[in-house]
């Protein structure tokens, strides 16, 4: 008899609803699976381009600004070197980007579009359209939900930079 009043209590709404550990009622589960789930969905877009989602990324930073440093690629992405390098050198064996040392500072090593680079801006276009159809965002919802994310990044930022680990 006890045992069926604890399974009873274990499913009654009113536990669920204060219980703060289950699934259901996490940050963390939904943004992982969106996350997966909506980086899987550029996929398809990103092979007919001959990129993964990684190296989308860098190439969207180069067609903002290039050239840029490694540093700053790294600071912009949230990826350490270990991760950025062989990105890096993937898109160089492509032909998309050429890294070079700073003139002014040989530590430095600076990445650029090649023109071939510069020319695959062109083929993306489309990308981010295609994506708030897959996800079935109208462009207002979609400016919408991207504000939101890139808010809780800035507000999640400076407690990873004090901890010293960057965000991945």
């Amino acid at each position: 008899m006890w045992h069926n009043q604890v399974v009873q209590k274990i499913n009654s709404k009113e536990s669920a609803d204060s219980d703060r550990l289950l699934l259901d009622r996490q940050l963390c589960f939904p943004l992982y699976a969106a996350s997966r789930a909506v980086t899987a969905r550029y996929g398809p877009l990103l092979s007919e381009l001959g990129l993964t989602y990684p190296q989308y990324l860098v190439m969207l930073v180069l067609w903002e600004q290039s050239p840029v440093s490694v540093g700053e690629l790294g600071e912009r992405l949230r990826l350490d070197s270990g991760t950025l390098s062989p990105l890096l050198k993937r898109l160089q064996a492509a032909g998309l980007v050429d890294r070079r040392r700073d003139v002014e500072d040989e530590r430095r090593v600076l990445v650029a579009l090649t023109p071939a680079g510069v020319s695959l801006r062109e083929r993306a276009r489309h990308v981010p359209a295609a994506i708030a159809a897959a996800l079935g965002l109208d462009e207002d919802s979609y400016v919408q939900l991207q504000a939101q994310l890139s808010e809780l990044l800035c507000r999640l930022a400076p407690a990873n930079e004090s901890q010293g680990a960057p965000i991945s």
